[in-house]
């Protein structure tokens, strides 16, 4: 009978693609990985890996059983949640992941309300792009991300994923207190056609919304700086050297120097949970949206 544990590392190595993608993803060593692969080529009888230059790529057999792999893990999930829900209890493990405003601004109390109201969850958490937050559901690394959509620019969302709203959180411009628009109650978009920005890393979901955004207002962005974390675009905008986009969620404490105004033709971003439809039924993501949404309320 075939192994559920080796079946896992096969489908894991198929989806990463690599035997140190796997095993960062199982979270065990690449040796472990290594073990596990011998140990289910023994197992069929077959060779399902071959080398491939300083790596390794599945054989006919690995990625026909890598196939099946696949459909029986999900399997095992639809099992596994239609266990929690007869049951009804909020147990076992849940792993979540979320982009760092909403790590910072919803995790502390949406985590600390879910320990409180089921103490045999185990929570862990970790801070992940939007993208990535979607494709490590999508690989099984992670049980919940909570990713974004922009007002205008929706994120790419694979099949097979369910998503429930979190919050809708409002966007403004920041800018220095000198800057000639600081004083105002609103601002436009197109106002800041001759201000440098200030934005994400490029390549990032909410760098191509920004020149999205910008361009389809007839402007051509001068992005001079780009900062994975807000709080170190806030720095740069406190120090003059631009503008930026400023949501307000996990945003405070506002650093000194620097104020935000609202955008007259309403700017925001939609927050919201995204789980593999196969484990739809699980108490415990029912529970953790609950969660998050009652945190949202509190920050806002």
């Amino acid at each position: 009978m075939l192994n559920l544990e080796r079946l896992r590392t096969l489908d894991a190595l198929a989806r990463h693609g690599s035997v140190s993608g796997a095993a960062e993803g199982l979270h065990i060593t690449t040796s472990a990985v290594s073990q596990q692969m011998s140990k289910l080529e023994r197992e069929v009888g077959q060779q399902l890996l071959a080398k491939n230059g300083r790596g390794v790529r599945l054989t006919d057999a690995g990625r026909l059983l890598a196939d099946h792999a696949a459909r029986i893990l999900s399997q095992v999930e639809v099992a596994q949640s239609d266990l929690e829900a007869q049951r009804g209890q909020v147990v076992g493990e849940l792993r979540l992941a979320a982009f760092p405003t909403a790590l910072r601004g919803l995790f502390p109390e949406a985590l600390t309300g879910l320990r409180a109201a089921h103490p045999a969850l185990r929570l862990s958490s970790r801070e992940l792009e939007p993208e990535d937050g979607v494709n490590a559901v999508l690989r099984g690394d992670a049980d919940l991300a909570v990713v974004l959509d922009w007002y205008n620019k929706p994120l790419p969302m694979p099949q097979g994923l369910a998503k429930a709203s979190i919050l809708d959180d409002p966007v403004e411009i920041a800018m220095a207190v000198n800057h000639p628009l600081a004083d105002r109650e609103e601002v436009d978009l197109e106002d800041f056609a001759e201000d440098e920005w200030v934005a994400w890393p490029e390549g990032e979901f909410c760098h191509e919304w920004l020149l999205y955004t910008l361009r389809a207002k007839g402007m051509e962005p001068r992005i001079a700086h780009c900062a994975e974390e807000h709080h170190t675009q806030l720095a740069l905008v406190a120090a003059g050297l631009g503008v930026c986009v400023a949501p307000r969620l996990g945003r405070e404490p506002m650093p000194a120097g620097v104020r935000a105004v609202p955008v007259r033709h309403r700017v925001h971003r939609y927050i919201y949970a995204v789980w593999r439809a196969d484990a739809d039924r699980r108490p415990s993501i029912r529970a953790a949206v609950e969660a998050l949404r009652a945190a949202a309320e509190k920050v806002g």
